[in-house]
């Protein structure tokens, strides 16, 4: 198999009032770009594996300054198309104590939303790749896009390559009268690997999660639940070899226990519980997780190493600001092999 992956999303204008404030009370914005599966392509460059991201963006400065970001990080360009009328952009208040993140989105009529099936050479952009990366979020935003989806998952099989689904359930983005369900499960049955928190698991397949609550590092996993769980899953995508599962508990905005699991032929494999307690930005923490699972899958062959790699890299991202997870592969070993210490490295 190839260790290059494709990506494939929408790049957005993140708007952030500095100092916690409110949108209300902010007269400027701290202005970055971000989008899932953007953060996952930027993910897997740092760490040094091959990517390419694909999107459409207007022809304008804002369309060139997104792909001049993305070239800074050695993330692939060429595949995207220019056109289009607007950039997407996305307003986010930051979690403080007990009030929780706000996110707005103003993304209707932007250039990626507006794709459509034909627009996209999928059989080009997909030669010499070896694994294909989407997410629910692509087909949420309209009609069109999850035509698109199910257009390149289609090329994707028939050239052979991997493909991996993030559900990425979004509410607030399911506006068009179809359910989550009734487009994603005909789409979720593609993947070879499966992502996705307990949470999104069960409402797009109807099942009942079992609830992760750990409260520290010294708490353990339900081991037996989550392994019923994940056979539970594992019925409805019985093409999917690999099934890994976000488990997050929310204390308060600032503490959050975190981990992972993986369920694969050799079993289900689980991670240790990560306490963190002094968060930064958990804006794109899933991203964290599915970028170092992917470019795991490419460097290993150990289901738990991968996911450890994968858990370890989510952790991190909490101490990050902003969408992207910057941090190497040896920060991340050291993490596994090592645990949290907040020492000076010299």
């Amino acid at each position: 198999m190839s260790k290059k992956i494709v990506t494939f999303g929408e790049i957005m204008l993140r708007l952030t009032p500095p100092d916690n404030l409110r949108i209300q009370q902010s007269r400027m914005f701290l202005a970055n770009y971000g989008g899932s599966e953007a953060n996952v392509a930027i993910s897997i460059a740092n760490y040094g594996g091959e990517v390419d991201y694909v999107t459409r963006l207007p022809e304008n400065a804002l369309g060139e300054n997104c792909i001049t970001e993305l070239r800074s990080h050695n993330v692939g360009t060429r595949n995207i198309l220019l056109g289009g009328k607007r950039l997407g952009t996305y307003y986010m208040e930051k979690a403080v104590a007990m009030r929780n993140s706000e996110v707005i989105y103003d993304r209707d009529g932007s250039s990626f939303t507006d794709l459509e099936p034909g627009m996209i050479d999928w059989r080009r952009i997909f030669e010499g790749a070896g694994i294909f990366h989407w997410s629910g979020i692509d087909a949420a935003l309209t009609p069109g896009l999850a035509a698109v989806c199910e257009e390149a998952l289609r090329v994707a099989d028939e050239m052979g390559l991997v493909i991996c689904c993030d559900i990425n359930y979004r509410k607030n983005l399911w506006n068009y009268g179809r359910s989550p369900k009734e487009v994603m499960l005909p789409l979720m049955e593609h993947s070879d690997i499966l992502f996705g928190s307990e949470g999104e698991y069960a409402t797009i397949l109807g099942i009942p999660s079992p609830g992760f609550s750990s409260t520290s590092s010294a708490d353990g996993i339900d081991k037996y639940a989550y392994d019923n769980f994940c056979k539970e899953i594992s019925r409805f995508v019985p093409r999917c070899k690999h099934i890994y599962i976000a488990l997050r508990n929310v204390m308060s905005s600032e503490h959050h226990t975190l981990a992972g699991v993986l369920h694969s032929e050799g079993g289900t494999k689980f991670t240790r519980v990560y306490d963190i307690n002094n968060i930064v930005d958990c804006i794109g923490v899933g991203d964290a997780f599915v970028g170092a699972l992917l470019y795991a899958h490419t460097a290993y062959d150990d289901d738990q190493k991968r996911v450890d790699f994968a858990a370890a890299a989510s952790a991190l991202k909490n101490t990050i600001a902003g969408d992207y997870n910057m941090v190497k592969a040896r920060e991340i070993e050291t993490l596994i092999t090592k645990g949290e210490s907040g020492e000076i490295s010299r």
